[in-house]
């Protein structure tokens, strides 16, 4: 039995190589880059770790019979997953490592944002002391729709920790029950009514088909002027250049992202200009806490692979 982690960002890996050394497996570490390197350094293993490399059919087909892959991460956008089907291989990923640090930075965005906190301090910095000048539109919180663009797991960690502030809530997800809807204290209505109401839209959907680039020119005008998008969810839900556009000519009050269509943000991405938009680098899943949590839910799967079980989070369809 062989277990190879294709890619890392990690210090150690002892958790992973202690789980397949009990189990009696080889352990390899590798840093591959390309589909190739991947395709190489996975041939005959029975458990490969990924985290940013790519993983294709060349690897999947190179992969021993029955094997399983294990994505580090929410999101598994770079594992071909036709691929591992037809290779009959089980795929799984850590969609719980990192919901509570989501959901604090997301909110910690929102507040910033709506409490014009970014916009206030650079004024200060700037020599102004003019406090309504620039809070100007600042609608109370009683008064204000925090609407959720999908809610899963982690827009009802945003949504418990929102309750005491006072908001209405609404939401906009295909998933989503009028009766749960209801227990939960949200409004459910379609995705149009959701953008033409909503103070502040929370973005908590995957990047499908249906969604890839949904917040666009059109979508974008139809939104308040002083409504502000939040996104820790998916780069690709966003045309990020028709919201920095928006962000310019004011058809938007403003932008708190996490996350982007290329990461590391481009050097020229228009957003990096854009007024009224707060930036940080991926950063919502970090804590010093989250990184362990992720590799000892990920040794855990190497256990269960061994030991012939399916993945704790098996990748949906």
């Amino acid at each position: 039995m062989k277990v190879v982690v294709t890619d890392r960002t990690f210090p150690t890996l002892d958790q992973e190589e202690r789980a397949a050394r009990e189990g009696g497996a080889e352990f390899a570490a590798h840093q591959a880059k390309t589909a190739e390197e991947v395709a190489e350094v996975v041939a005959g293993a029975h458990v490969a770790l990924v985290q940013f490399a790519p993983f294709t059919e060349a690897a999947a087909r190179a992969m021993a019979p029955g094997g399983t892959v294990i994505r580090y991460g929410v999101g598994y956008d770079n594992i071909d997953l036709g691929a591992t089907r037809a290779a009959g291989l089980r795929v799984g990923y850590v969609p719980d490592y990192c919901a509570d640090e989501v959901a604090e930075h997301t909110t910690a965005m929102a507040l910033a944002m709506l409490r014009k906190l970014p916009q206030l301090d650079a004024s200060v910095r700037t020599g102004e002391w003019a406090a309504v000048k620039v809070s100007r539109p600042l609608k109370p919180f009683a008064e204000t729709v925090f609407g959720f663009f999908g809610l899963g797991q982690i827009g009802r960690a945003v949504l418990g920790r929102l309750r005491g502030f006072g908001f209405r809530f609404a939401a906009s997800d295909p998933g989503l029950s009028a009766a749960d809807a209801g227990s939960l204290g949200v409004e459910l209505m379609s995705a149009e009514d959701l953008l033409r109401r909503a103070d502040v839209i929370s973005l908590h959907a995957p990047a499908t088909a249906q969604t890839r680039g949904y917040f666009n020119t059109e979508r974008l005008r139809t939104m308040q002027p002083h409504a502000i998008l939040i996104n820790s969810a998916r780069g690709q839900l966003i045309d990020e250049n028709d919201l920095a556009a928006a962000l310019r000519d004011g058809t938007v009050g403003g932008a708190a992202l996490d996350v982007f269509g290329t990461e590391p943000l481009p050097p020229d991405s228009p957003l990096r200009s854009a007024p009224n938009c707060l930036l940080t680098p991926h950063a919502a899943w970090y804590s010093d806490a989250a990184i362990g949590r992720l590799q000892g839910l990920v040794a855990e799967d190497v256990t269960r692979a061994l030991n012939g079980e399916g993945p704790r989070k098996p990748v949906p369809g």
